[in-house]
Parts: C-alpha cells; structure tokens; sequence
C-alpha cells in the first residue's frame, strides 16, 4: 500500500500542484509575519538593552496618552547632582528628549520621516551606549548649531553649513548643521536632531533647569538592581514622583512602546495567513474529492486484492501528507523570503534592519508545518473516508463514478438549522442596544451565515446558475447550453469551488458597506457640527506650538480664532468605573465654531470654571446626572472634582471622536494638565472677507510651517475619508490574496474537470465541435462559476455590512450606504476572474488528440 501510495502521489504530482500552491501561501505568510517579528523584536531588544542606562530616572507617567496632548514631562535637572554622588554611581547626566518637534529647511520644506516617525530633539550627551557617534563635524555649541543623523540628512539632502529652523513646543528658532551622527545600531526611523545640552534646555523645554530623565551609571562591581534601590534611598519621600528602571527595565518598556505598532503588522500578516488557510481548504478538499472520484476503479481494485477501508483511507490521508510536506517547505522557504522583503520595505520606511540579522527561531518551522499538514490533513480527511467507503465491485464499473447525484438531504439539513442559528445571531445584533452584546452576536452570525453557506451552497447551484446561465443559449446556443449543464452536472464540486471566491468576496462586500456608511455618517456629522470656516490641525494630529495659534490671529482677514487641546484623563462614574479617556479643551466661543445639540445645559455651563460636558447616552449608561461632581485623573496625578454642567446629545455616542464625549474650557485643562499644545485651530473670516481671500492669507502664514495644514469642511471630509480608506485597502488585499487562491482553485477544478471528460470531450470534437467553441464552453463553464460565487459572497456580505452598521449606529454613526458601484465592479470581476481561470484548463483541452481522448480509460 505504501508504494501504491507513492506511485500514485508521483502520478497524480502536476494534479496536486495547484493545492500545493494554496498550502504555500498559507504557509509563506505564517512564517513570514512570525521571522519578520521575531526579528524586529530581537533587533530592538538588543538596540534598547545595549543604549539603556544602569538606571533611569523619569517622571512618573499616571497615564497613557491615547491622543498626544504636546506636554512634555519633566524633572529638575540639578537631580543628576544630587544622584551623582549616591554610593556606587559612577556618573548621573540630565538627559533631553522631546518628541514632536519639526524641522524645516531652507525651503520650507519638513526634513523629518513621511512614515509618521517622530523627529527627536535631544541633548548631545555622547557615552559609550550611545547608538551613535560623530562621524563629521563637530559636536554643537550654544543655541544655534545642531547634528543630524546621517539617514536624514542623506534622505533629505542635508550638509553640513546648511541652515534649518526647529519649530519646538516653545516656538520656531534658526540653527545651523554643524555635524552628522550615524547610527551604530539600529535605526528606528525616527530623525534625530542633537543640541548643545543647555540649548536643549532652553530651546526645547523652556526652562535651564529641566531636564525629561536622569541616567545615572552603575560604578564597578555594583548591580543595577542594586543602584535602583540606592538611588531610591537617596530620592526619599521623592522616589514616588519618580519612575526608576534598571537599563533591563527601561529596555523592556521601550519595547512595549513599540510594541503596538510591530503587533499591527503581525496581526495583518496572520490576518493574510487565516485568509490563506481558509480559503485553502475549499482548494484542497475539492482536489481530493475530485481525484478519489477520478480514481474509483482504482481504489475498487485496490480493495478487490485485498486493501481494507482502513488502508484506503490511510493511503489518501498519506497522500495528503505527503502534499502538505512539499507545500509547508516551500511555504517556509517563501516565507523566509517574505520577511526579507518586510525588512527591505521597512528600509524604505526609514527603519534601517540588517537582513543578515534575521532571526528564525525553533518556533518558526514547527508553526509552519503544523499549519500546512494539519490544513491539508484536515482538508483531505473526509474525502479520505469518501474513498474508504469505494466498494470492490465499483472496479467492474464502466466509467468512474464522479460523486453526481448523491441525495443533498443531509446539506439542506444542517445547512437550515446553522443558517437558522446565524439569521438569530444577526437578527440579535441589529435589536441590541448594547455595542458590546451587539458586536458578539455580530461575530456569531458571521461565523455561523458563512458556515451555513458553505455547507447549503450545492443547493443554491441549481436554482442560481439556472438563472446566471440562463441567457447563455440564446447567447451561445448549443455551447452554452452545454456549459450551463456542465456546472449544474455536479453541485458539490461547483460549490466547493465557488466556496473559495465567495470567502474573499463576502470579507469585502461587508467591509464596503461599512466603510461607506461609516464615511457618509461622518460626512453628515461635519455637516452637522462644523461651523468654522477653517480648521487648522497638523497633518498626522501631533500638536502644534502656540507659536503657530498666534501667526493665525495675526493674519488679516481673520476674524474669530477658537483653540482645541486633548488631554488623557481618568474620569470616575457614579456606577464604579473609572474610564481612560481623551478629553478636550475648548475657549469659551466654542458656540461660534461648532454647532452644539444639548439634552441638559448649554456652553456656558459646559465650558464654567470647574465644569465639563458629557455625552447624554454615556452619561445614562453610568448614572451620571448634571450637576453631579465627579473625579477627574490629569497627568503627573493632578487631579480635581469636577461638576457636570451639560449633557450633549450630538447623534454620536463618543461625542467628539472619543469614549464619552467629554469636553471643558480650555482653562481648566491649561490649569490641570499645564504645558499641552494646540490640537486644532477653529478659525472664521472677518466681515467682509471672502473664505477664498482668507484661506490664501492662512496658508501664506503657514508657509514656514510644514506640519501644519488649512482645511475646510470639504478638506476635512477627505482627511476622514482617507483614514477609512486605509482600512479598506487592507481588505481590498485580503481580497486579492483570496482570488488568487481562489482562481488556484477554479483551474484545478477545471484541469480535472477536462482530464474526467477527456473522453467526452474526445466525442464532442469527432462530432464536430470545433477547439474555438470548445475553449468557449470551458471559459463560460468558468465564468458562471466564478459569478455564482460572486453572486453567494456578495449577498452574505450585503448582509454582513447591514448588521455591521447596525452596530456602528450604537456608535452613531447612523447613516447606512450602499456601495452599489463597488458592487457592481467586483461582479465584473468575477466573470474576469473565471475568463483568466479557464484559459490554460480551455487550450489543454482544445490541444487534445481526438483519437486518444475518445480510447482514454
């Protein structure tokens, strides 16, 4: 048996090769995502832990900011004095490092990373843990001369003698590049700009005395766990203000920063690799099924020697291994070759890793192959037990038996009662009023609609291809019929294989609607809130300095300027909870420049001394009543009572974009979160200037500003619409790795389809039918399969995206659209797909000799 095994696998080897290629995608981008990781992770571990101090003394943090406020923490920079002389402290440096600030050249043009890296302002304080050193030029002096990384300044075009501005919290100053550093680790992609250690100060923090963090190095033969402790002890009842790490600590928390951001890739490359695997299966069981049903006689025979049921099915699972074994070690090798591509892009990117650094740890394989011989393990089971029920006498037989006309009983069954479940789900979610239960039974009936579907999609061949193909005899006469005839000839198989393009397209029929009521309802809350004429934000939402506000209200033509900053907060609530959020700042003429729905109070109350504002719905889900005072968390542990003088009732459960819609007046934050820069200008025209008149004065003021951009309402609509779209071309790519699997899957169905008619065919061209009409009945065969599963996935996902935007109601986002041209675009593409998909199976078929064709066995 095992040598029948491997004879038939050898045979059978150009047969299998489509299934193998589904198994090395799915493979290739489990393994590519895990090495790409594993490697950036490994690269700035050693980048973090080679830089870090012994320890560090910070500012303690209370809270995360989720929205970047533009306040910079700090600490008295004499506190390096005083640690330097702590028993086993070597050395103690005042350190500066601000993040956000811009740097523009002669032409007003940002020399800072596209990527949405920071550029780093920091003071010139070489050691040997630097990650890096001066390679030209000299080190700084005084306020005006800095150094520039080389990546930048060889991105950018930057020389030394060049001349830049620095636009920091404390305003906009002229220096000159008097030297470039180069990395001698890892680059993260961000710009560093180094100063002269006082002009830091002065410069970019606004005070000689601050410092962000003190290094202090251990002495020899003293531990770092050991310097914490002392340096604690010499801080005193001031050790709890302060944050202490060990350089071990300090690297451990700086690769939890970036840990969210290498998380994203990951999760989109297993995203890739789900996508892969799922789609995979319908491939592989189809191949199997239609092989086992090709092989028949064979089997028949087998068990005529002698083979029992249990060899049999051992034979075909072997196979099947032996299938996941050659695509699980193609797929490692391609996923290798993957996360060198990854590390390549990330270069382009700025963030400079060394491909020779790549990790690929014991983990890496073993996950590559238990994915790739468990999908096809599992993929080929139950066509393994299909051939290990093949009776002998089936050998007898004269012609193979190819699965038609077995009772679908069992499928409408099972099909009825998960779509029943599914259909209960959904309808559950667009009847909740709770996001979370909402959001569950969402994922509930998506899962449970789409296995239905699978299981139900034979049923659906007959009645909807009858439909699709109906028009093809009158199109195509005698040709057409027969391709409409050859796709209802055996359901299961047309439904498997339309099963895998109607995955990918389900996946982006409901994201497409989502997306787009998503878009029109933020459409109509613009329309309905903003009622400045401009608004001026910096391009990726980082603060601006107050320097850039004050340029606005110099600039003719303006008439009434409305200032906007965030701030992470901590609210508690009547019920118990404490809520993180981000809340906002508002001067009091807020009225003139947003249009302001209220269930309770009105701005002046919201904007008093002492008071806030809070979202009606978020307000009743906690017991929150006006007038109730309430705990409010700043940053540093500021923390204050505040009164709740109004309720919003603005259509959006987050209020203005965050949990809970919570605002006040700008003076209340400034008093309570002090040093935050300017989110957002609001900015109306003076009486008598036109908005085109005072748009051109705004951005010729802005001008020395690259960060900065003017927008209307029309500008602002895009600026959403694109942070939508960026989701959407995830799933647009989900989308084509899906159709390339599923064309993969198209071509193997047809490739077999044509060697299992082969005589058949043989028949039909003795008769008369020419190789052109023969190659058109096999491409109109593929195309109303493809449309089929268009057709499926398109309907679920129609379907999908409603109860999506059901859940995005609870949200606010009320408006529900329908991407009709979307639409209309992937059904076009469908019958693209199953054209491209025929055409190898179609001239192989025409190519075949008539008198062997018509003798095959």
């Amino acid at each position: 048996m095992l040598k029948a095994t491997l004879r038939s696998f050898l045979a059978h080897k150009g047969r299998l090769l489509l299934s193998a290629l589904a198994v090395l995608l799915s493979v290739a981008f489990v393994a590519g995502s895990l090495i790409f990781s594993d490697t950036v992770s490994r690269t700035f571990d050693r980048l973090f832990a080679s830089t870090a101090a012994d320890v560090t003394v910070t500012p303690k943090e209370t809270l995360d900011e989720t929205v970047p406020s533009g306040q910079t923490l700090t600490l008295p920079a004499s506190l390096a004095d005083r640690l330097a002389r702590v028993d086993g402290a070597a050395a103690a440096r005042a350190e500066v490092d601000v993040d956000g600030i811009t740097v523009a050249d002669e032409d007003r043009e940002s020399v800072g990373p596209t990527t949405g890296a920071p550029t780093i302002g920091t003071a010139w304080n070489p050691t040997e843990r630097s990650p890096v050193e001066l390679t030209s030029g000299h080190a700084p002096k005084g306020d005006a001369q800095v150094l520039i990384d080389a990546d930048t300044a060889d991105g950018k075009d930057v020389r030394i003698g060049d001349r830049l501005t620095v636009i920091g919290q404390q305003g906009s100053f002229p220096v000159e590049v008097v030297g470039i550093v180069t990395f001698t680790t890892t680059n993260p992609g961000a710009a560093l700009v180094f100063f002269d250690p006082a002009a830091a100060q002065t410069k970019l923090l606004g005070d000689p005395k601050a410092a962000t963090s003190i290094s202090v190095d251990a002495a020899e033969g003293v531990s770092d766990t050991e310097l914490k402790r002392r340096v604690a002890d010499a801080l005193g009842g001031d050790a709890g203000t302060y944050e202490l790490r060990t350089a071990e600590e300090q690297a451990k928390s700086d690769v939890e920063q970036l840990g969210g951001f290498l998380d994203i890739i990951k999760y989109v490359m297993l995203g890739f690799a789900g996508v892969a695997v799922l789609v995979g299966v319908f491939l592989i069981v189809n191949t199997f099924a239609m092989l086992i049903a090709q092989r028949t006689r064979e089997l028949g025979l087998l068990r005529a020697l002698g083979a029992d049921r249990r060899q049999v099915r051992r034979s075909v699972l072997t196979e099947a291994l032996l299938l996941g074994l050659v695509g699980s070690t193609l797929g490692l090798a391609a996923g290798i070759g993957l996360a060198v591509g990854l590390i390549e892009l990330m270069g382009l990117m700025g963030m400079n890793i060394r491909a020779t650094e790549m990790v690929i740890g014991w983990g890496t394989p073993v996950t590559a192959y238990v994915v790739g011989l468990g999908v096809t393990f599992v993929a080929a089971y139950l066509p393994a037990r299909r051939a290990a029920g093949v009776s002998p006498m089936a050998a007898l037989a004269d012609a193979e038996i190819a699965d038609i006309g077995r009772p679908l009983r069992l499928r409408a069954v099972v099909g009825s009662l998960v779509g029943a479940a599914g259909a209960a789900a959904l309808a559950g979610c667009a009847m909740s009023s709770k996001t979370s239960s909402a959001a569950s039974l969402l994922g509930l009936g998506v899962v449970l609609t789409l296995i239905a579907t699978v299981i139900a999609g034979p049923l659906l061949v007959r009645p909807v291809i009858r439909v699709l193909g109906g028009a093809f005899p009158a199109l195509f006469g005698s040709i057409g019929r027969m391709s409409q005839r050859n796709a209802l000839r055996n359901p299961r198989r047309t439904g498997a294989t339309a099963a895998a393009l109607m995955v990918g397209l389900a996946l982006v029929g409901g994201m497409s609607v989502a997306s787009a009521s998503m878009t029109r309802s933020f459409d109509q809350q613009i329309d309905k809130t903003l009622g400045a004429d401009f608004v001026v934000q910096n391009g990726n939402f980082v603060p601006f300095p107050r320097e850039v506000t004050e340029k606005i209200r110099d600039t003719e033509g303006v008439g009434l300027v409305v200032r906007q900053q965030l701030a992470t907060i901590r609210v508690g609530l009547p019920d118990g909870d404490r809520v993180k959020t981000t809340a906002a700042g508002y001067e009091p003429q807020l009225d003139k420049v947003a249009n302001i729905t209220y269930a309770q109070g009105d701005t002046a109350a919201a904007l008093a001394a002492g008071h806030l504002a809070m979202d009606k719905d978020f307000a009743e889900d906690h017991g929150v009543r006006v007038g109730d005072k309430l705990p409010v968390e700043f940053q540093g542990e500021r923390r204050a009572e505040l009164t709740v003088g109004a309720l919003t009732d603005q259509e959006s459960a987050e209020g203005f974009g965050t949990q809970g819609g919570i605002y006040f007046s700008l003076a209340t934050l400034e008093r309570f979160a002090p040093g935050g820069q300017d989110a957002a200008v609001y900015v109306n025209a003076a009486s008598g200037t036109s908005d085109g008149d005072l748009r051109g004065s705004l951005e010729k003021t802005l001008d020395p500003y690259p960060q900065v951009q003017v927008r209307d309402i029309a500008d602002y609509k895009e600026l959403v619409h694109d942070q939508i779209a960026v989701l959407l071309y995830l799933v647009y790519a989900l989308l084509g790795l899906a159709i390339i699997i599923a064309v993969l899957g198209v071509v193997n169905t047809l490739a077999l389809s044509v060697v299992e008619r082969t005589r058949e065919i043989g028949l039909l061209r003795a008769i008369g039918l020419a190789r052109r009409q023969l190659r058109r009945m096999i491409r109109l065969e593929s195309v109303v399969i493809a449309v089929f599963g268009a057709v499926l996935g398109l309907a679920l996902g129609l379907v999908w995206g409603v109860c999506t935007q059901q859940v995005l109601a609870l949200q606010g986002m009320t408006a529900l659209a329908i991407p009709w041209g979307t639409i209309v675009a992937v059904m076009i593409g469908s019958a693209v797909v199953g054209v491209v998909a025929a055409l190898l199976p179609a001239l192989r078929a025409s190519r075949m000799n008539v008198l062997a064709a018509i003798a095959h066995e």
